[in-house]
């Protein structure tokens, strides 16, 4: 197994099939954030339906399966074992946290279930920081949509992404920083919590759709770079396997090229679906209106004069 973070000097062995399966690290301060995280979900979910409220299956099984379940993935499997070794598995793991993780999570709707749930003062704690200057601002869909589209182009053309390589405490504020962000872009476009800065879905989609031509480029500019990211510390392992550290690099820009494109399109569709549901309820509220409205008028014809 390799160290916690591997730095040049430590032995490693090539990125197998095999190692993708086995490899695991385990980081104890991001699985005890995770493991909290679920344990007050399911705590809450276990709460409604003791007193016999419903909770939608599909909430649960996305927030804590898929959200914090990816996020495990990313940090703990393989990919966390060798994301300091190969960018490409950074990237991949930067994908995952930063647009899977939050997405999922979103769909579970953890505020919901928190104002639920919360005894009466928490409550009003959370409320007041969801009605704050701060939380509005924060929120502001293009905050979000500035900080998720320009901190990649920050994070890898700057010497912030070389000192995360070096620093633990800085490798695991990284990840948080994905989630965040990714949390800050799509909760609010999505639109199941009571957060801040949600908008009409003609907006969500065109916020989603220009996100895509940035994850464009921004792939295509590290596919095309003729030095590589964090030099000094790829070069310095001096890895007898493949692939090469500018082949690694390619590989690194076509995964954030394709797979942003991929889980873009994927959120286009859930708020496309979201927005036509939204109308056809939209459209019997109206109806059932009109129908009432006929049935007064009606009724008033027939009442004795």
């Amino acid at each position: 197994m390799l160290p916690l973070h591997a730095g040049p000097g430590d032995q490693i062995a090539p990125f197998t099939p095999v190692r993708l399966l086995t490899a695991w690290t385990f980081e104890p301060v991001l699985l005890a954030v995770i493991v909290a995280v679920g344990a007050l979900y399911l705590y809450g979910v276990h709460k409604l339906r003791k007193r016999g409220d419903k909770w939608p299956p599909g909430r649960t099984v996305a927030f804590v399966g898929l959200g914090l379940g990816s996020a495990v993935i990313a940090t703990q499997s393989a990919l966390g074992t060798y994301d300091t070794v190969l960018l490409s598995v950074h990237m991949a793991q930067h994908m995952i946290l930063s647009m899977l993780t939050p997405l999922m999570m979103a769909l579970g709707a953890p505020v919901t279930l928190a104002l639920r749930t919360l005894p009466k003062r928490p409550r009003k704690w959370l409320l007041s920081v969801l009605h704050s200057r701060l939380a509005k601002v924060a929120c502001f869909p293009l905050i979000g949509f500035t900080l998720f589209v320009l901190s990649p182009w920050v994070l890898y053309f700057s010497g912030i992404y070389d000192a995360t390589l070096r620093s633990t405490a800085l490798h695991d504020l990284l990840h948080f920083h994905f989630i965040l962000v990714g949390s800050l872009f799509f909760w609010p476009l999505l639109g199941l919590d009571p957060v801040p800065g949600r908008v009409i879905y003609p907006f969500r989609l065109i916020m989603t759709f220009l996100t895509l031509p940035f994850h464009a480029f921004l792939g295509i500019t590290i596919m095309s770079a003729n030095r590589l990211i964090a030099e000094d510390w790829y070069t310095s392992f001096e890895r007898s396997w493949p692939p090469s550290p500018i082949h690694d690099q390619f590989i690194a820009g076509g995964l954030l090229w394709g797979s942003g494109d991929i889980i873009g399109l994927v959120f286009f569709g859930v708020l496309f679906v979201q927005w036509v549901r939204d109308s056809q309820r939209e459209a019997r509220r109206e109806d059932r209106r009109l129908d009432r409205l006929e049935e007064q008028a009606r009724r008033a014809e027939q009442a004795p004069r």
